[in-house]
């Protein structure tokens, strides 16, 4: 299985995707300044909207798919368009600049970008309302596609992933408005007039600079030992390493002995409010699934914490679980204290009586504690 992802697109920007093979993201005129950097002249919330780009693209892997949904313009409705895959082995970043690959083609700055390819391209979209709001077939709320219902009501993101039950519903509405037929070839065009995608002759092909890799770690160290907040950096920093064998203390920790990862999703929203997971796992061994919702702290274990993942676990529960039965294992990251974290800690019975609360609904809660070894983050279980 692979994560898809929804890349949002205007006219202009599409057919310059279609023709190069990439996709991306970026911010106004932002530059990442601290990519292998301790240090930044960006200010904090400034950087934190940059590591939040670097932790959606930071979950994308070689072969995930990739949608595209292009934005209401000119009259005609929204509409997502696909199936694409991922061609690249890491994003990459395309520093800004008056020079920047493509910015005059695109009309915009896309700093985050992975190249892509065709996998089962249709020539027709599918409007938003046939996706978000049409509920023709449905017999449960939960079965609507609501990874994309709140980014629409939370505003958008460039770069949203869509579990995995949703992405075949999806790929299936779009699929059926096509009659099945997929197009041929590895060159394609889009057509604002009739807004189908063509196959092309054209011969574009993406030469920018592919090369250069992310690496938030100097910079989170740096927050860690000034005691500075760094939720953002953690975040982006697990989604780009998480079962990638780059850091095995962090894989073994969250990842369940002899399971495979087959989604990763972050700043999974979970309800109208503001609620969202941190980055939530699905994983499999044989044909048993788990999914894996985790909090992430820059600081110690608190109550609130619990009270967090109490929420996750009951969403999961009504809205994930009817359409992908799983075993759901709560997780908790910290920052470690001065020691680790022991059943003698005041915090231990409050993590056992979320147990004991949700022993038929979940697994017992993991806790992992993490802390600077030989310049690098180093992740332990403690329960």
């Amino acid at each position: 299985m692979a994560t898809t992802h929804v890349l949002i697109v205007n006219e202009t920007t599409f057919e310059v995707h279609l023709k190069y093979m990439f996709v991306g993201t970026g911010s106004s005129n932002d530059n990442v300044d601290f990519n292998n950097c301790s240090e930044t002249k960006l200010h904090h919330t400034i950087e934190n909207k940059l590591c939040g780009m670097i932790a959606d693209f930071g979950r994308v892997r070689l072969g995930d798919n990739i949608i595209f949904y292009l934005q209401a313009q000119g009259g005609h409705e929204g509409k997502f368009y696909g199936v694409f895959k991922v061609k690249s082995t890491e994003v990459f970043l395309e520093a800004y600049s008056k020079s920047q690959y493509l910015l005059k083609d695109l009309e915009k700055n896309l700093t985050f970008r992975v190249e892509i390819e065709p996998d089962t391209v249709y020539a027709k979209g599918v409007t938003e309302w046939e996706a978000l709001d049409c509920i023709r077939g449905l017999t449960s709320p939960n079965q609507m596609l609501w990874s994309l219902i709140y980014r629409k009501l939370k505003g958008n993101r460039g770069n949203t992933m869509i579990t995995l039950y949703e992405s075949e519903r999806l790929i299936q509405l779009i699929r059926t408005a096509n009659s099945r037929k997929t197009l041929r070839g590895n060159k394609f065009t889009f057509n604002c007039e009739n807004q189908l995608i063509e196959p092309s002759s054209h011969k574009h092909s993406y030469t920018g600079e592919t090369n250069n890799c992310i690496n938030l770690l100097p910079r989170l160290i740096y927050k860690f030992r000034n005691r500075k907040a760094f939720e953002a950096h953690l975040q982006a920093y697990i989604t780009q390493n998480i079962g990638k064998a780059t850091n095995t203390s962090l894989d073994s920790s969250v990842i369940p002995t002899s399971n495979t990862i087959e989604w990763i999703g972050n700043e999974v929203s979970c309800g109208v409010g503001m609620q969202r997971i941190d980055i939530c796992l699905s994983v499999f061994e044989n044909v048993q699934k788990t999914i894996i919702p985790i909090e992430l702290k820059a600081v110690g274990a608190s109550l609130d914490n619990i009270r967090q993942l109490q929420r996750y676990v009951d969403w999961l529960e009504q809205y994930y679980l009817p359409n992908r039965p799983s075993d759901i294992q709560p997780t908790l990251i910290t920052r470690k204290g001065d020691s680790f974290l022991t059943s003698s800690s005041p915090i231990w019975k409050d993590f056992l009586a979320f147990d004991t609360k949700n022993s038929t609904l979940c697994k017992p809660l993991s806790v992992i504690e993490y802390d600077l070894v030989n310049d690098n983050l180093h992740f332990t279980k403690v329960k």
